[in-house]
């Protein structure tokens, strides 16, 4: 049986940020949405590209999430398929989907994702198999896009083809790369690229727009607050 559009739940923003991000999305922009853990940016992205996609008529025909599969991105020698080595890192997804849908039973809620992808509604890419690709009316979400080198999002940016749109997630403050090597300086380089262009909309989230309740909250705020950064 088909996910339909009615299934998906209604979402709304929380606080200006997240509000800044549904206008923008709304007036066609691409978003670019960086800053704390914790504020809903993959949540609201993700939510804002399935109702577009699934709606009657829509000029968009899918959803394709990219993140790198760190931390090996070169996964080429493990054994199996591209799915099954990409399976693991396809896991938060799962979870977050069962949050935007409305579902008649528990057994329903557990193959959510799995028939979201296999209806093509969703297809997950790893950034080690994104060459030779096209996204036609597609609206791509690269998430966890603090992970990647510019070389990485320079190439993402040159897979989104025609009548489709972009949007990226990330946060400096929990990304992997090394700050001796200059990875890190790549991203704030691509960032001010994306500011520069008019198609782009740059949004920041501070720590005070942290969504996360209880003790998740209590930590991301307190390491900000100390200035603990990865290394």
């Amino acid at each position: 049986m088909l996910v339909r559009r009615k299934q998906l739940l209604t979402v709304k923003p929380i606080g200006p940020t997240q509000d800044k991000v549904f206008k923008a999305y709304a007036e066609g922009k691409n978003i670019f949405a960086t800053g704390s853990a914790g504020t809903g940016k993959t949540f609201i992205l993700l939510y804002l590209a399935l109702q577009e996609v699934l709606a009657r008529g829509s000029t968009y025909d899918r959803v394709i999430l990219i993140r790198s599969l760190l931390p090996s991105r070169d996964i080429g020698f493990l054994p199996g398929t591209l799915e099954e080595k990409a399976d693991l890192y396809q896991d938060p997804y799962r979870i977050l989907v069962k949050y935007l849908f409305e579902m008649p039973s528990e057994q329903e809620f557990s193959s959510l994702y799995d028939r979201l992808i296999s209806q093509g509604t969703l297809e997950f890419y790893s950034t080690s198999f994104l060459r030779g690709s096209t996204f036609d009316r597609s609206i791509i979400l690269v998430d966890e896009a603090s992970n990647l080198t510019f070389q990485e999002l320079d190439t993402i940016m040159t897979r989104v083809g025609q009548n489709s749109k972009i949007c990226f997630a990330g946060d400096m403050a929990q990304s992997d790369l090394r700050v001796h090597n200059g990875d890190r300086e790549g991203y704030y380089n691509f960032e001010a690229i994306l500011e520069s262009m008019e198609e782009f909309e740059v949004i920041e989230f501070g720590i005070g727009d942290i969504v996360r309740s209880g003790l998740v909250r209590s930590y991301l705020i307190q390491k900000d607050k100390l200035g603990v950064k990865k290394t």
